[in-house]
């Protein structure tokens, strides 16, 4: 068979050879990334539930190009930028996940289905018992957006992505794909695409944050019995109810997201079993796979190599490590006027990529002191970062737009 009928015949190979030098080394790249992705996520060094989808999807991705009409390359995936209606009718019919993506990725739908999801998975009575540290946290955390958001004007950024960018740094998924839909739809893909590769990193990178930060000592710190007051389901649905609606007053362009969080809270706490077992079952875990499945088949090597997602890259690292140290600033701040009895550590967990960073503070700890349980102030911590991530991503949104 000669070298033209064996091209033909395996086109992703053909794609290859016909490709760019940095098109062929970034694809070849992705897929040794894609298949990382996948070994430290079934190893627990990152988020399995995200990981692994998304690092199949990158390898595949990349793997599978092949000559589309006109002797384009092209995949029969996903095309994130299409405009015609005609041409997305046929995208529809063709291209396998082009529905899933359509009517659900590309209008932000999948954000607020994860986060009814993740509402009936929170309590809140973790962050009504200690209303006013889990906030201070959670604002400490928010540090990195704050300082992303004036550096990535300074990279080159103009305005509204500069701002979809910085909410990063709240290192919330469903916020940064809905922010970034809204204010900077020509950079949604690599935004969001960045962004979630990043806080699956989180899982393995803030340890090491904490570690360089706190000392074996104080991470050791086992958090004195507290006397809390019983908090009532009723009690939680009337918080639920007036935060959704004074949120929403504030910042109704983000009000989807308020009222799907709140909603599922407000399930949970309303003991209707059949509606909660399907928002946290089929719903939340079906969103999580399509949204990992999409995140990965969107990692294409020529969508990776447009010049400003490198600048998205450095954004997008600096926001969660600033982040993560503000944390654990604040984390040192209660610390010290506790008298020495706050664990500093709890402050990774204001982060709020919910339950993740929560979990990481808890496992750090336990290294140090198998006795110590922050969990309980750690998800008072998370929880709050997720509002005050939407409290910023609805900032942004309104000043921006």
């Amino acid at each position: 068979m000669s070298d033209l009928d064996f091209l033909n015949l395996f086109q992703g190979i053909a794609t290859l050879a016909a490709a760019d030098t940095p098109v062929l080394l970034m694809r070849l790249f992705l897929i040794a990334l894609g298949v990382a992705l996948i070994y430290m996520g079934r190893k627990g060094i990152l988020e399995a539930l995200l990981m692994i989808p998304m690092g199949l999807g990158m390898a595949t991705i990349n793997a599978s190009v092949l000559f589309l009409e006109d002797n384009r390359p092209g995949t029969l995936f996903v095309d994130p930028l299409v405009t015609e209606t005609k041409e997305l009718m046929t995208m529809l019919q063709v291209d396998w996940l082009q529905p899933v993506y359509t009517l659900t990725f590309s209008n932000g739908l999948i954000a607020c289905v994860v986060f009814m999801g993740i509402g009936v998975l929170l309590d809140v009575g973790f962050v009504m018992a200690r209303p006013f540290k889990s906030m201070f946290i959670a604002l400490c955390a928010e540090l990195g957006t704050v300082i992303a958001f004036p550096l990535a004007i300074w990279m080159g950024l103009p305005l509204n992505d500069a701002a979809a960018a910085a909410t990063i740094g709240g290192a919330d998924g469903p916020m940064i794909l809905f922010v970034s839909l809204i204010l900077s739809d020509d950079l949604f893909v690599p935004i969001t695409v960045v962004a979630y590769l990043y806080l699956g990193l989180t899982y393995g990178g803030y340890p090491y944050l904490i570690r360089l930060m706190v000392p074996r000592k104080l991470r050791a710190i086992e958090m004195p019995a507290e006397k809390l007051p019983e908090i009532t389901s009723g009690e939680k649905i009337a918080f639920c109810v007036i935060a959704c609606v004074v949120l929403c007053l504030l910042f109704p362009v983000a009000a989807p997201l308020f009222f799907s969080l709140f909603l599922g809270v407000i399930v949970r706490e309303s003991g209707l079993v059949n509606f909660a077992e399907v928002l946290s079952g089929p719903m939340l875990y079906g969103a999580t796979l399509f949204l990992g499945l999409l995140l990965g088949v969107l990692c294409e090597a020529n969508t990776i190599l447009n010049p400003r997602v490198l600048t998205l890259l450095v954004i997008g690292i600096l926001a969660l490590l600033f982040s993560g140290i503000g944390g654990i600033l604040g984390g040192y701040v209660l610390w010290y006027f506790s008298g020495g009895k706050y664990n500093p550590v709890i402050g990774i967990a204001g982060v709020s990529c919910i339950p993740t960073t929560a979990k990481v503070a808890q496992k750090t700890v336990t290294e140090a002191n198998p006795d110590a349980v922050v969990l309980p102030h750690a998800l008072g911590a998370s929880i709050s970062g997720v509002i005050t991530s939407a409290i910023f991503a609805g900032i942004f949104i309104t000043l921006v737009r």
